[in-house]
């Protein structure tokens, strides 16, 4: 095992063993970083909403030991840039997607794929293209939902309804900036989106990457949520599936992982965790850790095809 490889899983931030510039489908340049030892079994992980690669921190940590493990920023986080105007979208949620797929995997070779909230998302956009049923050898969708998130959400303590729905779509398309990191913002970010035992460690590094989020990208993603209908798309991930919800999750409230549950057409069962809130793969990690585990151990065989394809079109950057 490589020195880098060796820091990746001791560091308190993973260093990644490569990096990438990843061309997209309208040639928006995606940040990628690969993680672990080349011809391991491969994880593709995809983060939600304000998030960065720094969210799945735990779980590289833990999986780079003895897996591939690739990462990449959502268009507008990170150190993605920004899109266009006309940019944001579920289909160019799926198009990033697959170019992170072809650019990172060999031909044929297949990875344990994992979303978080918009990163589940991401998995449903694409669960008809190409690129996911050749790479793809299993899903873990954590704490997200397919529609209605609006109408769903408990983020605002108010009763159901239209008027209900309008304020949280207001909220998810806010423009006011966040602010800094402090007492305040994190007991607010606490309260949206995490459960109420999580510890502040974990507050923290959640208020911190949530407030790194540029305000363009989080409000162009903000109205593309207040819309979503991925319920037929859905119905084409065809890939065995597991979800994990949180029982205090106010912004995917366990209704919408049952609905998803019900509606994958390979479905491996709803883990719900009680006490946790929408960030479970940093309120639980061992948790979302574990489950990832099995799923390679189940899906995932390296034969000739584990390796990261040689060739990759894709500029590379220091």
């Amino acid at each position: 095992m490589s020195r880098l490889t060796r820091l990746a899983n001791t560091s308190p931030v993973p260093v990644p063993v490569r990096e990438l510039s990843v061309v997209s489908a309208d040639g928006s340049r995606l940040h990628v970083e690969l993680h672990g030892p080349e011809g391991a079994p491969a994880v593709v992980l995809a983060h939600g909403w304000t998030c960065n690669t720094r969210f799945w921190d735990a779980q590289v940590r833990d999986l780079a030991v003895d897996h591939r493990v690739v990462v990449y920023d959502q268009r507008g986080h990170g150190r993605t840039p920004e899109a266009g105007p006309d940019g944001y979208s579920t289909r160019a949620l799926a198009d990033d997607l697959e170019a992170v797929l072809k650019a990172t995997l060999a031909p044929g070779q297949k990875a344990v794929l994992g979303g978080h909230s918009m990163g589940g998302m991401t998995l449903m956009a694409a669960g008809g293209r190409d690129a996911v049923r050749e790479h793809g050898a299993a899903v873990l969708l954590c704490s997200t939902g397919s529609s209605r998130l609006t109408a769903e959400s408990l983020v605002l303590p108010l009763r159901a309804g239209a008027f209900r729905t309008r304020m949280t779509a207001a909220v998810l398309g806010a423009r006011a900036p966040l602010g800094p990191v402090n007492a305040v913002s994190r007991a607010i970010l606490k309260y949206a989106t995490m459960g109420r035992g999580s510890a502040p460690e974990r507050v923290d590094a959640c208020a911190r990457i949530v407030h790194a989020c540029p305000r363009g990208a989080r409000v162009a993603w903000g109205h593309v949520l207040a819309e979503l209908d991925l319920e037929a798309r859905l119905r084409e991930l065809r890939l065995p599936t597991a979800v994990i919800a949180g029982t205090e999750d106010r912004l995917t409230p366990p209704v919408h992982a049952r609905a998803v549950e019900a509606a994958l057409p390979n479905s491996l069962g709803l883990t719900e965790l009680a006490g946790m809130g929408h960030m479970t793969p940093v309120e639980a990690p061992e948790v979302v850790t574990a489950k990832l585990r099995e799923l390679v151990a189940l899906y995932v065989t390296v034969d000739g095809a584990g390796s990261t394809a040689a060739a990759v079109r894709e500029e590379e950057i220091a």
